[in-house]
């Protein structure tokens, strides 16, 4: 599974690297609502949250689905702007106007994009002006408890207030929380945005993305950017831009916005903990799925105490030498058995080091 970017004919000063306060306000929210995501953040998200007015966090939990259950779209309103070319702003006040110059139709639709609609890369009915579209919405913000339902019918009904609701409130949060926070932020946001352009302007586009993670590749045959995550999607630059927002409060977040009719995005972590190589979505599969077989299991369970040779193991499991070969291709193949050769007998062990990091990279692959 991958998202990908089609950039065939994307010239060069069209990739654009610059920080976002809006966007980081926005992981900033997720990262108060969804501690658990953001392990680095506990110390943070902790002293945030003791000093917070108790009206500010109510509000907070309003509408906490724009960005506990993802990275809401409304964070990135300029990739939204006409032209597929609009920066972000320099200061939170004029990402906020950027955020206001989105129709009312994209204000909804992206407002909705994970909790109440079906569609994301391919042109959705508007649900302004469709019957169907605005009932199905409803259905599911029933679903999902009182609480959308009420901030639905307000957002269905009224627009403009909802929009002026949310301007006011992250405006609040900036004057809590976020602008102390920011103001430390911005210059590492600032530096690598710098170091990224430098990459771009001197070693290219593939050289620039592989500096923003291991799992961002270029495809130069077939001319499209490929982003190993546990979703499928599409997008293209058709004769925009391409954004690069990073993010300090992000990891383990690497965002692709492939909305249709959207410029095309990568809000990526900078100053992560994650491996120089993290596996991809194939490689996690293939070892969820070889550790899930019971005779692997049991064969593990001697490799991670010893190397054995297959021989031994057919023994001491009372399995043919052939059955135990299958077992152990499949582990090697998922690349939790090591081999080495001694003299005439070649010996098998787990690689303990790689299980043991299966259920950090499970959980960075699935939050990718």
């Amino acid at each position: 599974m991958s998202v990908s970017i089609d950039i065939a004919g994307l010239r060069p000063e069209r990739v654009a690297v610059v920080p976002s306060p809006l966007a980081e306000l926005g992981m900033a929210l997720h990262a108060l609502s969804e501690p658990g995501h953001h392990p680095g953040l506990q110390a943070w998200v902790t002293g945030v949250t003791s000093r917070l007015d108790s009206h500010l966090a109510d509000r907070m939990c309003e509408a906490d689905f724009l960005w506990r259950t993802t990275f809401s779209d409304l964070f990135v309103p300029y990739a939204g702007i006409p032209g597929r070319s609009t920066l972000p702003g320099a200061t939170l006040a004029e990402d906020l106007d950027l955020l206001d110059k989105l129709t009312d139709e994209q204000f909804v639709d992206a407002a909705m994009e994970f909790t109440c609609t079906l569609k994301y890369d391919i042109q959705a009915p508007d649900l302004l002006s469709n019957p169907d579209a605005r009932r199905r919405a409803l259905e599911i913000a029933a679903s999902r408890g009182p609480q959308q339902v009420r901030f639905t019918q307000r957002l269905l009904d009224d627009p403009p207030s909802v929009r002026a609701w949310l301007r006011r409130f992250l405006e609040d949060c900036d004057e809590a929380f976020f602008d102390e926070a920011w103001s430390r932020l911005r210059h590492q946001l600032t530096a690598d945005a710098r170091h990224k352009t430098e990459l771009l302007r001197h070693k290219g586009l593939a050289e620039a993305l592989a500096a923003v993670s291991p799992v961002v590749t270029v495809d130069e045959a077939a001319g499209r950017i490929v982003v190993d995550k546990l979703v499928q999607g599409r997008t293209v630059t058709a004769g925009g831009g391409l954004l690069l927002v990073p993010t300090s409060l992000g990891w383990p977040h690497l965002s692709v916005l492939h909305r249709y009719g959207w410029q095309p995005l990568l809000h990526y972590p900078v100053g992560s903990p994650e491996l120089a190589s993290p596996p991809s979505v194939e490689q996690l599969t293939l070892r969820m799925t070889a550790l899930s077989h019971p005779v692997r299991m049991r064969i593990c369970r001697h490799l991670a105490r010893s190397a054995y040779t297959t021989s031994e193991l057919a023994q001491v499991h009372g399995m043919t030498a052939p059955e135990i070969s299958r077992h152990l291709g499949v582990l090697k193949k998922a690349g939790l058995v090591t081999t080495r050769r001694r003299g005439r007998y070649v010996l098998h062990q787990l690689d303990v080091s790689v299980v043991a990091r299966l259920g950090s990279d499970f959980l960075e692959g699935i939050l990718r």
